[in-house]
């Protein structure tokens, strides 16, 4: 992304990889199938011949590990099971997956492997390596596009803060109460940027009539929050320990910024009718507490997450200095003694925004 920072997940299998701490996103991907089968479902019963025997997808922000391949393979089955019910041929099918360079692509290529080798119809498998937030694929080359948990990662920090070096989370409880609604402000300006820029651009990549499905985290109405978003806030207040401690530089913290906004319903709603290149046909809003709750229900499963969603990006900009996060992560948990920080994962306005798109 344009911020070159490392905003992927962590690689491998191991206990802290993200393969193994994407219970979460699974769920997620599952609240999709529905959409993602009625857009299917809708494509090959269209008259106008969209397809022409054949059928093109896309999932962007795939990542790695047992969730790269889900939304596709949802795509795929739902094809068979259409073209089995009207007893007629499938199209044939080229499935795409993207993700930042970075991304493990071995597995996501072995993953590849295997579902041309299965049973389904799938003529064609390939990778596109690069930001969604640029263009990824030929003028009306692709049919479907899918995005689950991804486009709440933003393409760089908002540029309103990096450029007035305002820190995203000041150590100063006092400080950080009143830059909140700036820092806030910064965010959303800078989510309205690239969302609309990626709208722009998947409309260029799609036929006419093509459709997309996305999901990403979101906040359930538009009211300011009190508090920053719950996980760059915890990451923030474990690293704000490591600077009492002298493990890193204050200045350095206060330059480290999490490109992460989860918007609200309305503001996408706003943006993509703003933008004018798909229609919405559906959107869904649900709360995640229960799934985040599963995903964070121990202290190691807390530990785990926040490693594999957030240690590239630590890594890269403090270095080597995981031992000590791990530390302070574990230290921070057990200090809950008065379950607070179980009752702000209750408390907080996160949802799972879920949208259904036509391009016009």
């Amino acid at each position: 992304m344009a911020s070159k920072q490392a905003v992927h997940m962590k690689h491998g299998q191991g206990e802290t990889s993200y393969a193994r701490n994407s219970s979460f996103q699974k769920a997620e991907q599952n609240r999709m199938k529905p959409l993602i089968e009625e857009v299917i479902t809708d494509l090959c019963s269209s008259t106008s011949s969209l397809l022409h025997g054949k059928i093109v997808i896309a999932d962007l922000g795939c990542s790695s590990g047992p969730n790269a391949l889900a939304l596709v393979s949802t795509a795929i089955n739902a094809i068979h099971n259409h073209c089995v019910q009207l007893q007629q041929p499938p199209p044939e099918i080229c499935v795409l997956l993207n993700d930042l360079p970075d991304t493990d692509f071995n597995m996501v290529v072995k993953s590849l492997v295997t579902l041309r080798q299965s049973k389904n119809p799938v003529v064609v498998t390939g990778v596109a390596p690069g930001s969604f937030y640029e263009r990824l694929f030929t003028s009306n080359s692709l049919h479907v596009v899918c995005a689950s948990n991804s486009l709440q990662w933003l393409s760089k920090a908002p540029e309103d803060l990096t450029r007035n070096r305002i820190p995203a989370f000041d150590i100063d409880e006092h400080a950080r109460r009143e830059m909140l609604p700036m820092v806030r402000e910064a965010y959303e300006k800078q989510f309205r940027k690239d969302f609309k820029l990626f709208l722009e651009l998947r409309a260029k990549e799609l036929v006419s009539g093509g459709r997309m499905v996305i999901s990403l985290v979101g906040t359930r109405s538009d009211v300011i929050a009190s508090k920053f978003s719950l996980f760059p806030g915890i990451v923030a207040q474990i690293l704000s320990v490591m600077v009492a401690e002298g493990v890193i530089d204050k200045e350095n913290f206060d330059s480290f910024y999490v490109p992460l906004h989860g918007p609200s319903i309305e503001q996408v709603r706003e943006i993509i009718k703003e933008e004018g290149s798909f229609s919405i046909k559906e959107m869904r809003v649900h709360d995640p507490t229960a799934e985040m709750n599963i995903a964070l229900s121990s202290p190691r499963k807390f530990v785990n997450n926040l490693i594999a969603l957030f240690e590239p990006i630590i890594v890269q900009h403090f270095g080597e200095v995981m031992d000590e996060f791990v530390r302070a992560a574990e230290l921070h948990w057990s200090l809950d003694v008065d379950g607070s920080l179980r009752e702000e994962r209750v408390r907080t306005s996160r949802a799972m925004l879920v949208v259904s798109l036509a391009k016009a």
